[in-house]
């Protein structure tokens, strides 16, 4: 029995995407942690692709953005959708979304990409490693999930594939061990949802189709076939392919060649089967998201159909949200009831998303348009980028919000607005590992204050988020609105303080 010395002040259980993202925010934050993956490798499977907007904002603040978009490079031009009775005749329909496609430019500084998680995981973890975090694959908790959450740590015992046995001290526990999570199971943590709502099954293959689809690249192309129905979604847009269907799940592995070809409308064409994958999409969202010193992330948390290609987007953001919170606590900053606004803010917009995710259709031409069941959509764009959380971190000031479009105006509880900046920065990178003030011009005597980092901002911004020219908004590490001061009040510095006060203990 080995025992760690120089022991982590976070341990994180998974190495897939929410997990190798954790590492790399807590990294940001200074906390050291030690990640342990039971798989000996990376994902050999493509599963999730779409990494978007607001994810690619998060990558953006740790300095990686273009290093993911390298990996995605095959794919840029792979964004559309396409439709049609094979793929040799199917046709681009138009990307539509209810309030018309915004200008891009004016919501975000950022560019979503398509990127196979086989391919973005090696990348998480090749800067993780290179940025100092102890990432371990092979390596597994020791009898089911041995580990034990004292009033003043985790200590968790885990084995390496050698058959090591090393027994590990931590402060806290990220449970980023996917949707069937031992942790949460262990935890007894239940979860309640839509539940299942049907079998469909992934062909993974590869095939040359990238003639065949030239000057039609897609990202999902729709098969409207009654002998093969479903859709294919690009892995690197030449040689990999995923085909998706309801139809037909159990059928044996021989028989899917011939299915392929008629969707393709191709007789003769050579396939490569690589893996065939039964799956069930469903909504479990788990009641609880801390027990203790654990906290769930990801898919350990929240399960949810494809359709709005946001689980593992929204994993992501749950870790980017706790990330800070274990920081501050760590650093003696904030209480340590801080943490319990992690399963209050992260919880509800969980459900919301996973709840959205699983009422949209998988019929590319309507899925923006039509839920399965009437329940209202939130617009695509709002989703991603503008939840508003309803209890947490925050000193909510009573304002309205809205998900039938996207708004953001300054709302505490919901991400600050990108803007611009003359230097050709966004307000979003004003936000680095700290809390932010951001004032108008005429916020000169909130700079008296030089313990925190104040940035003043044009004439033209105090308007857009609800301010004066005097007034000012706090922003979290996370790029969320903490406290919103419409106007100066008569001790700016003991208002501000306050307000932190308020927020972290």
């Amino acid at each position: 029995m080995m025992y760690n010395v120089h022991a982590p002040r976070v341990l994180i259980a998974g190495g897939g995407l929410v997990g190798l993202s954790a590492a790399l925010f807590l990294r940001r934050h200074g906390v050291a942690t030690v990640l342990v993956e039971r798989r000996p490798s990376t994902s050999p499977q493509p599963k999730a692709r779409r990494v978007n907007i607001r994810t690619m904002e998060l990558f953006g603040q740790l300095g990686i953005a273009e290093e993911v978009l390298d990996a995605a490079r095959d794919l840029a031009e792979y964004q559309q959708f396409a439709a049609g009775p094979t793929l040799a005749q199917a046709e681009r329909i138009p990307f539509t979304l209810p309030g018309g496609v915004p200008d891009w430019s004016t919501i975000t500084p950022a560019t979503a990409c398509l990127c196979a998680q086989d391919l973005l995981e090696p990348v998480l973890r090749r800067i993780a490693v290179a940025r100092g975090c102890d990432v371990r694959f092979g390596v597994e908790f020791a009898d089911f999930v041995d580990f034990v959450d004292e009033t003043d740590g985790i200590t968790a015992t885990i084995r390496a594939a050698d058959g090591t046995v090393e027994r590990l001290r931590a402060d806290y526990l990220i449970a980023a061990d996917g949707a069937s999570s031992p942790i949460r199971e262990r935890l007894g943590i239940p979860r309640d949802g839509r539940g299942t709502l049907g079998r469909a099954v992934n062909v993974y293959f590869r095939a040359d189709l990238a003639g065949l689809v030239r000057g039609r690249e897609f990202n999902l192309c729709q098969i409207e076939n009654a002998d093969a129905p479903g859709a294919f979604a690009s892995v690197d847009g030449s040689q990999r392919w995923i085909f998706t269907t309801t139809e037909g799940v159990d059928r044996p592995t021989d028989e899917w060649p011939s299915v392929l070809r008629t969707a393709i409308g191709v007789p003769d064409i050579p396939i490569e089967l690589v893996s065939v994958l039964p799956w069930e999409p469903g909504m479990f969202v788990a009641e609880r998201y801390r027990v203790g010193r654990v906290f769930l992330a990801g898919d350990a948390a929240h399960v949810m159909p494809p359709f709005a290609a946001a689980g593992a987007n929204t994993g992501i953001e749950d870790v980017h949200n706790l990330a800070w919170k274990l920081a501050a606590v760590l650093r003696d900053e904030a209480d340590p009831t801080l943490l319990d606004t992690y399963h209050a803010e992260r919880r509800p917009v969980g459900w919301y998303i996973a709840d959205q995710s699983s009422i949209r259709t998988a019929d590319l031409r309507s899925m923006n348009r039509e839920s399965t069941d009437a329940t209202p959509l939130a617009d695509p764009i709002a989703l991603i980028l503008g939840n508003r959380y309803r209890a947490g971190a925050f000193i909510d000031d009573g304002s309205t919000h809205t998900m039938t479009h996207l708004d953001l105006t300054g709302q505490p509880g919901t991400r600050l607005p990108h803007r611009r900046l003359p230097d050709g920065r966004s307000t979003l990178d004003l936000i680095k590992t700290s809390f932010a003030l951001l004032v108008g011009p005429a916020g000169t005597a909130w700079k008296a204050d030089p313990a925190l980092e104040i940035h003043e901002l044009d004439q033209d911004w105090p308007e857009t988020v609800g301010i004066s020219p005097a007034g000012a908004l706090l922003v979290r590490p996370d790029q969320i609105i903490a406290w919103r001061m419409p106007s100066l009040p008569p001790d700016p510095p003991a208002e501000l303080h306050t307000a932190l006060d308020r927020i972290l203990r």
